[in-house]
């Protein structure tokens, strides 16, 4: 049979790099995973037990489209603990992940052919499901200057139907300030392009408060999940924050393309918004994670890194070392058994001489990660 030229996408570099690593781990080797950014921390343990209590009781059929009223009342509280917003529970929409999210936020927002604005390097996957929605995305060769973000001129020299920004952002962890981000929304606004804002690592800061583009507009469509700061990346539930007018044309989509959310997701996101003391002590294991590698890089040859504000990413130089960062990781992965994700996977054109190195598992796996990579770059005669 044939398929659509719509599915022929690239693959998600980082999903291949944890196949490798599994392949590995199922031969017998002991492999450190410093690839994808999945927390080492579980969901709470009060919200998994409050969460199991009720699945003995509930069968969890369908939800309503837009989520549970209760989650996404308890959401609109946490932007006014968060932001000091009085958000509109209304205009908070649940999502399988954020993946479902970006789906129906692109579909409602663009028709086939518009050109939306993504920076690079950033998330691989806003690029591909654009491509397979028949959006066109426009890579905007983002530079460390201007911390790996998109400027004002890019907005203004690229003809754009919208733009999608990340603060903090993946892969290189750098946040826009409020002056910044009101700018990129301004500037979208006056050029009628439609803005995203992607903050599906806020609550991962080091040194200072993520803005929300709420903050600054309610003409914006806010992607989150509880995902990254709730250490709930398996169970795939997310949200979306709309404009008022915006949100029939969501929930018939949400309808017809999901139905609803896992419901058990739903319940266990519910009282995972109950333990948010617990939730901020992860924090400090990737604040500690965090120094460890940006003391430890420049001591084993890596000296050029984005500054890593928020998430848990170090997106590193090795143009020293090579120009094909797949070859780079893979080598990485089969001498010394660490899982690194290629830049190639980030940035198309530019990503051959960078990696991305996450730091959100336990800070022995990455104390002991970095030791390995040292050797590995001592054999290769990088540094002595």
């Amino acid at each position: 049979m044939k398929y659509s030229m719509r599915g022929n996408i690239d693959p998600f570099i980082v999903m291949d790099v944890m196949e490798k690593a599994r392949k590995a781990e199922e031969n017998g080797r002991n492999i450190i995973h410093l690839e994808v950014g999945q927390p080492s921390t579980a969901i709470p343990f009060e919200a998994l037990r409050r969460t199991s209590h009720i699945m003995k009781r509930d069968p969890l059929g369908y939800t309503v489209a837009l989520g549970l009223p209760e989650l996404r009342k308890k959401i609109s509280e946490l932007y006014g603990r968060w932001y000091n917003l009085d958000l509109d529970p209304a205009r908070v929409v649940i999502t399988s992940g954020s993946s479902g999210a970006f789906i129906l936020s692109f579909i409602s927002l663009f028709d086939v052919g518009a050109r939306v604005g993504i920076g690079t390097p950033g998330y691989p996957s806003y690029r591909q499901i654009l491509k397979s929605l028949g959006v066109f995305p426009v890579d905007i060769k983002t530079s460390f200057e201007n911390k790996f973000q998109p400027t004002k001129d890019d907005i203004l020299s690229n003809r754009l139907d919208g733009l999608l920004v990340a603060s903090p952002s993946n892969p290189s962890g750098t946040m826009l300030d409020q002056n910044e981000l009101a700018e990129l929304i301004e500037t979208s606004k006056s050029v009628g392009a439609n803005f995203i804002s992607d903050e599906i690592y806020h609550g991962l800061e080091y040194e200072k408060k993520a803005v929300s583009a709420l903050e600054i507009t309610d003409q914006c469509y806010v992607i989150n999940s509880f995902s990254k700061f709730f250490s709930m990346t398996g169970w795939r539930v997310g949200w979306m924050v709309v404009p008022k007018d915006h949100i029939r044309v969501v929930e018939r989509l949400a309808q017809n393309l999901f139905i609803c959310p896992p419901h058990i997701s739903q319940v266990a996101a519910i009282e995972a918004l109950s333990c948010e003391n617990e939730l901020s002590q992860y924090i400090e294991i990737y604040r500690k994670n965090r120094q460890i590698i940006m003391h430890e890089l420049p001591q084993i040859g890596f000296q050029n890194f984005a500054p890593p504000d928020g998430a848990f990413y170090f997106y590193v130089d090795i143009s020293k070392y090579s120009n094909d960062s797949l070859s780079f990781c893979d080598d990485v992965l089969k001498e010394v058994g660490v899982a690194i994700t290629p830049g190639v996977d980030f940035d198309p054109e530019r990503g051959n001489t960078t990696i991305r190195i996450s730091y959100a598992r336990s800070t022995d796996e990455i104390s002991e990660g970095i030791n390995r990579l040292g050797n590995f770059m001592k054999k290769r005669g990088y540094f002595c």
